[in-house]
Protein backbone atom coordinates (compact mmCIF):
# COMPACT_ATOMS: atom_id res chain seq x y z
CA UNK A 1 0.00 0.00 0.00
CA UNK A 2 3.14 2.02 0.56
CA UNK A 3 3.44 2.43 -2.92
CA UNK A 4 0.96 3.73 -4.25
CA UNK A 5 0.11 6.32 -1.35
CA UNK A 6 4.08 7.25 -2.76
CA UNK A 7 2.49 7.85 -5.87
CA UNK A 8 0.02 9.98 -4.82
CA UNK A 9 1.78 12.08 -2.20
CA UNK A 10 4.81 12.95 -4.36
CA UNK A 11 2.46 14.99 -6.90
CA UNK A 12 0.27 16.18 -3.78
CA UNK A 13 3.71 17.79 -2.33
CA UNK A 14 4.66 19.25 -5.36
CA UNK A 15 0.37 20.82 -5.62
CA UNK A 16 -0.01 22.36 -2.46
CA UNK A 17 3.82 23.86 -2.73
CA UNK A 18 3.65 24.94 -6.12
CA UNK A 19 0.58 27.25 -6.22
CA UNK A 20 1.23 29.89 -8.37
CA UNK A 21 -0.46 28.56 -11.82
CA UNK A 22 1.74 28.27 -15.02
CA UNK A 23 0.56 30.26 -18.15
CA UNK A 24 2.55 27.48 -20.34
CA UNK A 25 5.09 24.88 -19.52
CA UNK A 26 8.25 24.29 -21.10
CA UNK A 27 9.21 22.08 -23.81
CA UNK A 28 12.06 20.64 -21.68
CA UNK A 29 10.97 18.09 -18.86
CA UNK A 30 12.48 19.10 -15.51
CA UNK A 31 13.60 16.66 -13.12
CA UNK A 32 10.67 16.41 -11.01
CA UNK A 33 8.26 15.37 -14.34
CA UNK A 34 11.32 13.08 -14.93
CA UNK A 35 11.61 11.57 -11.35
CA UNK A 36 7.51 10.99 -12.02
CA UNK A 37 7.69 9.40 -14.49
CA UNK A 38 10.04 6.79 -14.47
CA UNK A 39 7.80 6.15 -10.61
CA UNK A 40 4.48 5.32 -12.99
CA UNK A 41 6.65 3.33 -15.24
CA UNK A 42 8.33 0.96 -12.94
CA UNK A 43 5.32 0.97 -10.67
CA UNK A 44 2.85 0.18 -13.37
CA UNK A 45 5.25 -1.99 -15.63
CA UNK A 46 6.93 -4.26 -12.59
CA UNK A 47 4.44 -4.97 -10.94
CA UNK A 48 3.60 -8.65 -10.12
CA UNK A 49 0.15 -9.81 -9.62
CA UNK A 50 -1.44 -6.83 -9.67
CA UNK A 51 -4.68 -5.82 -10.98
CA UNK A 52 -8.03 -8.55 -11.25
CA UNK A 53 -7.20 -9.46 -14.44
CA UNK A 54 -3.53 -10.29 -14.11
CA UNK A 55 -4.24 -14.23 -15.01
CA UNK A 56 -5.96 -13.37 -17.64
CA UNK A 57 -2.96 -11.01 -19.26
CA UNK A 58 -0.79 -14.19 -18.54
CA UNK A 59 -3.35 -15.94 -20.47
CA UNK A 60 -2.96 -13.76 -23.49
CA UNK A 61 0.67 -14.23 -23.33
CA UNK A 62 0.35 -18.01 -23.51
CA UNK A 63 -1.95 -17.59 -26.70
CA UNK A 64 0.72 -16.37 -28.69
CA UNK A 65 3.66 -18.14 -27.92
CA UNK A 66 5.26 -20.30 -30.50
CA UNK A 67 2.56 -19.03 -33.34
CA UNK A 68 3.54 -17.04 -36.36
CA UNK A 69 3.63 -13.52 -36.21
CA UNK A 70 0.41 -13.13 -38.57
CA UNK A 71 -1.16 -15.56 -36.44
CA UNK A 72 -0.59 -13.91 -33.32
CA UNK A 73 -1.74 -10.26 -34.41
CA UNK A 74 -4.79 -11.73 -34.87
CA UNK A 75 -5.58 -12.98 -31.44
CA UNK A 76 -6.79 -9.83 -30.44
CA UNK A 77 -5.78 -5.95 -30.66
CA UNK A 78 -3.53 -5.74 -32.74
CA UNK A 79 -0.70 -3.68 -31.26
CA UNK A 80 -1.49 -5.55 -27.98
CA UNK A 81 -0.82 -8.71 -29.48
CA UNK A 82 2.45 -7.61 -31.17
CA UNK A 83 3.77 -6.60 -27.41
CA UNK A 84 2.85 -9.91 -26.19
CA UNK A 85 4.70 -11.75 -28.70
CA UNK A 86 7.62 -9.79 -28.49
CA UNK A 87 7.80 -10.49 -24.85
CA UNK A 88 7.43 -14.44 -25.51
CA UNK A 89 10.30 -14.07 -28.48
CA UNK A 90 12.94 -11.69 -25.98
CA UNK A 91 12.08 -14.01 -23.16
CA UNK A 92 10.66 -10.72 -21.13
CA UNK A 93 7.14 -12.19 -20.54
CA UNK A 94 4.05 -9.89 -19.00
CA UNK A 95 6.65 -7.15 -17.49
CA UNK A 96 8.20 -6.31 -21.20
CA UNK A 97 4.46 -5.57 -22.48
CA UNK A 98 3.44 -3.82 -19.50
CA UNK A 99 6.79 -1.60 -19.02
CA UNK A 100 5.79 -0.60 -22.37
CA UNK A 101 2.43 -0.02 -21.69
CA UNK A 102 3.36 1.73 -18.50
CA UNK A 103 5.62 4.41 -20.76
CA UNK A 104 3.14 4.84 -23.09
CA UNK A 105 0.55 5.50 -20.78
CA UNK A 106 2.99 7.53 -18.12
CA UNK A 107 3.92 9.76 -21.49
CA UNK A 108 -0.13 10.51 -22.33
CA UNK A 109 -1.17 11.12 -18.26
CA UNK A 110 1.70 13.83 -17.83
CA UNK A 111 1.61 15.47 -21.46
CA UNK A 112 -2.10 15.95 -20.71
CA UNK A 113 -1.02 17.13 -17.08
CA UNK A 114 1.08 19.48 -18.45
CA UNK A 115 -1.21 21.08 -20.43
CA UNK A 116 -2.84 22.12 -17.32
CA UNK A 117 -2.97 25.68 -15.46
CA UNK A 118 -2.14 23.39 -12.46
CA UNK A 119 -0.36 19.83 -14.02
CA UNK A 120 0.30 18.51 -10.28
CA UNK A 121 -2.89 18.80 -9.28
CA UNK A 122 -4.28 17.67 -12.35
CA UNK A 123 -2.19 14.18 -11.69
CA UNK A 124 -2.78 14.74 -8.45
CA UNK A 125 -6.66 13.75 -9.51
CA UNK A 126 -5.32 11.29 -11.61
CA UNK A 127 -3.52 8.88 -9.44
CA UNK A 128 -6.28 7.31 -7.45
CA UNK A 129 -8.43 5.75 -9.92
CA UNK A 130 -6.93 6.49 -13.25
CA UNK A 131 -3.57 5.74 -12.21
CA UNK A 132 -3.80 2.69 -9.44
CA UNK A 133 -6.94 0.76 -10.73
CA UNK A 134 -7.33 1.29 -14.70
CA UNK A 135 -3.48 1.61 -15.63
CA UNK A 136 -2.75 -1.05 -13.18
CA UNK A 137 -5.53 -3.52 -13.44
CA UNK A 138 -7.39 -2.49 -16.91
CA UNK A 139 -3.40 -2.85 -19.10
CA UNK A 140 -5.15 -2.47 -22.67
CA UNK A 141 -7.74 0.60 -21.67
CA UNK A 142 -5.16 2.29 -19.75
CA UNK A 143 -2.80 2.35 -22.35
CA UNK A 144 -5.48 3.41 -24.81
CA UNK A 145 -6.63 5.98 -22.13
CA UNK A 146 -2.73 7.15 -22.35
CA UNK A 147 -3.08 7.56 -25.96
CA UNK A 148 -6.05 9.24 -26.59
CA UNK A 149 -5.10 11.78 -23.85
CA UNK A 150 -2.28 12.81 -26.06
CA UNK A 151 -4.88 12.89 -28.86
CA UNK A 152 -7.03 15.41 -26.33
CA UNK A 153 -3.77 17.80 -26.25
CA UNK A 154 -3.54 17.55 -29.81
CA UNK A 155 -7.43 18.95 -30.39
CA UNK A 156 -6.97 21.69 -28.17
CA UNK A 157 -4.05 22.58 -30.51
CA UNK A 158 -6.43 22.53 -33.66
CA UNK A 159 -4.01 19.79 -34.78
CA UNK A 160 -6.76 17.08 -35.65
CA UNK A 161 -5.06 14.71 -37.46
CA UNK A 162 -3.01 14.18 -34.84
CA UNK A 163 -6.21 13.43 -32.56
CA UNK A 164 -7.25 10.92 -34.90
CA UNK A 165 -3.89 9.27 -35.21
CA UNK A 166 -3.46 8.95 -31.46
CA UNK A 167 -7.31 7.64 -31.31
CA UNK A 168 -6.09 5.13 -34.01
CA UNK A 169 -3.28 3.75 -32.16
CA UNK A 170 -5.01 3.51 -29.32
CA UNK A 171 -7.73 1.56 -30.84
CA UNK A 172 -4.98 -1.17 -32.07
CA UNK A 173 -4.98 -1.30 -28.08
CA UNK A 174 -8.54 -1.59 -27.01
CA UNK A 175 -10.87 -1.20 -29.96
CA UNK A 176 -13.60 -0.01 -27.66
CA UNK A 177 -10.89 3.67 -28.07
CA UNK A 178 -12.83 4.10 -31.89
CA UNK A 179 -15.83 5.88 -29.18
CA UNK A 180 -13.55 9.06 -29.33
CA UNK A 181 -13.11 9.15 -32.97
CA UNK A 182 -15.82 11.38 -33.39
CA UNK A 183 -15.12 13.77 -31.13
CA UNK A 184 -12.85 15.45 -33.31
CA UNK A 185 -15.85 17.15 -34.84
CA UNK A 186 -16.22 19.40 -32.13
CA UNK A 187 -12.80 20.83 -31.91
CA UNK A 188 -14.29 24.20 -33.53
CA UNK A 189 -12.19 23.84 -36.59
CA UNK A 190 -13.22 26.60 -38.97
CA UNK A 191 -14.28 24.00 -42.15
CA UNK A 192 -16.29 22.17 -39.70
CA UNK A 193 -18.40 19.96 -42.52
CA UNK A 194 -15.32 18.91 -44.22
CA UNK A 195 -13.99 17.76 -40.92
CA UNK A 196 -17.16 16.44 -40.33
CA UNK A 197 -16.69 14.18 -43.30
CA UNK A 198 -13.45 12.78 -43.24
CA UNK A 199 -13.88 11.96 -39.59
CA UNK A 200 -16.60 10.61 -40.00
CA UNK A 201 -15.25 8.41 -43.13
CA UNK A 202 -12.48 7.80 -40.56
CA UNK A 203 -14.78 6.54 -38.24
CA UNK A 204 -16.30 4.09 -40.40
CA UNK A 205 -13.20 3.00 -41.53
CA UNK A 206 -11.58 1.60 -38.22
CA UNK A 207 -15.01 0.29 -37.32
CA UNK A 208 -15.28 -2.20 -40.30
CA UNK A 209 -11.23 -2.80 -39.47
CA UNK A 210 -11.11 -2.96 -35.91
CA UNK A 211 -15.00 -3.49 -34.47
CA UNK A 212 -16.91 -5.17 -36.82
CA UNK A 213 -15.98 -8.45 -36.14
CA UNK A 214 -15.83 -8.11 -32.83
CA UNK A 215 -19.54 -6.94 -32.58
CA UNK A 216 -21.25 -10.14 -31.99
CA UNK A 217 -18.78 -11.02 -29.25
CA UNK A 218 -19.09 -7.56 -27.54
CA UNK A 219 -22.77 -7.92 -27.76
CA UNK A 220 -23.18 -11.62 -26.11
CA UNK A 221 -20.48 -10.87 -23.93
CA UNK A 222 -21.78 -7.79 -22.17
CA UNK A 223 -25.30 -6.63 -23.28
CA UNK A 224 -27.22 -10.31 -23.82
CA UNK A 225 -24.95 -11.72 -20.67
CA UNK A 226 -26.34 -8.65 -18.78
CA UNK A 227 -22.91 -8.27 -17.38
CA UNK A 228 -22.97 -5.84 -14.14
CA UNK A 229 -20.08 -3.83 -12.76
CA UNK A 230 -20.15 -3.03 -8.83
CA UNK A 231 -19.36 0.02 -8.01
CA UNK A 232 -20.53 1.66 -11.58
CA UNK A 233 -22.75 4.18 -10.24
CA UNK A 234 -19.94 5.63 -8.09
CA UNK A 235 -17.38 5.45 -10.92
CA UNK A 236 -19.77 7.73 -13.28
CA UNK A 237 -20.44 9.84 -10.41
CA UNK A 238 -16.76 10.60 -10.32
CA UNK A 239 -17.30 11.94 -13.64
CA UNK A 240 -20.56 13.41 -13.43
CA UNK A 241 -19.55 15.37 -10.52
CA UNK A 242 -16.96 17.03 -12.06
CA UNK A 243 -19.05 17.55 -15.39
CA UNK A 244 -21.81 19.53 -13.77
CA UNK A 245 -19.09 21.77 -12.26
CA UNK A 246 -17.60 22.78 -15.36
CA UNK A 247 -21.51 23.75 -16.56
CA UNK A 248 -22.34 25.38 -13.52
CA UNK A 249 -19.31 27.48 -13.71
CA UNK A 250 -18.42 27.17 -17.58
CA UNK A 251 -18.09 30.56 -17.98
CA UNK A 252 -15.64 31.48 -15.20
CA UNK A 253 -13.16 28.59 -16.87
CA UNK A 254 -10.46 30.91 -18.76
CA UNK A 255 -9.92 29.16 -22.00
CA UNK A 256 -10.65 29.71 -26.01
CA UNK A 257 -14.73 29.79 -26.60
CA UNK A 258 -13.75 26.64 -29.03
CA UNK A 259 -12.20 24.53 -25.92
CA UNK A 260 -14.91 25.55 -23.76
CA UNK A 261 -17.47 23.99 -26.25
CA UNK A 262 -15.73 20.41 -26.88
CA UNK A 263 -15.38 20.23 -22.89
CA UNK A 264 -19.28 21.36 -22.45
CA UNK A 265 -19.87 18.46 -24.50
CA UNK A 266 -17.99 15.86 -22.89
CA UNK A 267 -19.59 17.22 -19.89
CA UNK A 268 -22.76 16.45 -21.10
CA UNK A 269 -21.51 13.15 -22.60
CA UNK A 270 -20.55 12.11 -18.71
CA UNK A 271 -23.89 12.99 -17.68
CA UNK A 272 -25.58 10.77 -20.60
CA UNK A 273 -23.46 7.41 -19.42
CA UNK A 274 -25.33 8.08 -16.17
CA UNK A 275 -28.66 7.82 -18.41
CA UNK A 276 -27.24 5.06 -20.44
CA UNK A 277 -26.30 3.06 -17.11
CA UNK A 278 -30.13 3.17 -16.18
CA UNK A 279 -31.22 2.12 -18.94
CA UNK A 280 -28.56 -0.55 -20.03
CA UNK A 281 -29.04 -4.39 -19.42
CA UNK A 282 -24.69 -3.94 -18.74
CA UNK A 283 -23.28 -1.63 -16.39
CA UNK A 284 -20.14 -3.19 -16.96
CA UNK A 285 -20.56 -2.03 -21.11
CA UNK A 286 -21.21 1.36 -19.94
CA UNK A 287 -18.38 1.41 -17.25
CA UNK A 288 -15.83 0.72 -19.66
CA UNK A 289 -16.52 3.17 -22.29
CA UNK A 290 -17.04 5.85 -19.24
CA UNK A 291 -13.51 5.45 -18.51
CA UNK A 292 -12.44 7.22 -21.46
CA UNK A 293 -14.10 10.32 -19.85
CA UNK A 294 -12.31 9.93 -17.15
CA UNK A 295 -9.57 12.99 -18.09
CA UNK A 296 -12.26 14.85 -17.47
CA UNK A 297 -12.00 15.10 -14.29
CA UNK A 298 -8.36 16.28 -14.49
CA UNK A 299 -9.11 19.00 -16.79
CA UNK A 300 -11.87 20.22 -14.43
CA UNK A 301 -10.71 19.87 -10.87
CA UNK A 302 -7.55 20.69 -11.74
CA UNK A 303 -8.67 24.11 -13.08
CA UNK A 304 -11.85 24.61 -10.57
CA UNK A 305 -9.60 26.56 -7.54
CA UNK A 306 -9.12 29.11 -10.49
CA UNK A 307 -12.60 29.19 -11.80
CA UNK A 308 -14.45 29.54 -8.06
CA UNK A 309 -11.47 31.57 -6.93
CA UNK A 310 -9.23 34.40 -7.45
CA UNK A 311 -8.40 33.68 -11.45
CA UNK A 312 -4.77 33.40 -11.58
CA UNK A 313 -4.62 33.44 -7.40
CA UNK A 314 -2.86 31.07 -5.52
CA UNK A 315 -5.97 29.70 -4.36
CA UNK A 316 -4.93 27.55 -1.55
CA UNK A 317 -7.58 26.39 0.04
CA UNK A 318 -9.07 25.26 -3.00
CA UNK A 319 -6.57 23.64 -4.06
CA UNK A 320 -6.12 21.65 -0.74
CA UNK A 321 -9.74 20.96 -0.94
CA UNK A 322 -9.13 19.01 -4.21
CA UNK A 323 -6.03 17.33 -2.57
CA UNK A 324 -8.25 16.12 0.20
CA UNK A 325 -11.17 14.70 -2.06
CA UNK A 326 -8.71 13.06 -4.10
CA UNK A 327 -6.83 11.51 -1.13
CA UNK A 328 -10.34 10.24 0.15
CA UNK A 329 -10.93 8.35 -3.33
CA UNK A 330 -7.38 6.64 -2.77
CA UNK A 331 -8.34 5.92 0.76
CA UNK A 332 -11.61 4.55 0.21
CA UNK A 333 -11.11 2.45 -2.85
CA UNK A 334 -7.78 1.06 -1.27
CA UNK A 335 -9.66 0.10 2.17
CA UNK A 336 -13.18 -0.29 1.46
CA UNK A 337 -13.32 -1.65 -2.53
CA UNK A 338 -14.65 -4.58 -3.45
CA UNK A 339 -12.04 -5.99 -5.58
CA UNK A 340 -8.70 -3.71 -3.77
CA UNK A 341 -7.77 -7.32 -2.40
CA UNK A 342 -6.13 -7.73 -6.07
CA UNK A 343 -4.03 -4.48 -5.20
CA UNK A 344 -3.14 -5.62 -1.93
CA UNK A 345 -0.56 -5.56 -1.39
CA UNK A 346 1.61 -4.54 -4.05
CA UNK A 347 4.49 -6.50 -5.43
CA UNK A 348 7.07 -4.78 -7.52
CA UNK A 349 8.90 -8.05 -9.68
CA UNK A 350 12.37 -7.60 -8.84
CA UNK A 351 11.46 -7.55 -5.35
CA UNK A 352 9.97 -10.73 -5.40
CA UNK A 353 12.30 -12.06 -7.73
CA UNK A 354 15.34 -11.45 -5.56
CA UNK A 355 13.71 -13.11 -2.32
CA UNK A 356 11.93 -16.18 -4.19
Amino acid sequence: MFVYWLIFLFPAWLAVTRLRPVQSQAARWSGSWHAVFWLLVLAIGLRYEVGGDWVNYLDAIKMVANVPLQQALSQGDPAYSLLNWLAVETGLGIYFTNTVCAALFAWGLLVFCRAQPRPWLALVVAVPYMVTVVAMGYTRQGIAIGLAMLGLVALADRKTLRFVMFVALAATFHKSAVILMPLAILAGTKRKIWTAFWVGLSSVLFFVLLLQDSVDALKSGYIEAEYQSQGAGLRLAMNAVPAILFLLFRRKFVMPQTERTFWTWMSLGALGFVVLLVVSPSSTAVDRLALYWIPLQLFVLSRLPNAIGKPNGLNSMLVNGVVAYSAVVLFVWLFFATHAEYWLPYQFYPWVWLFK
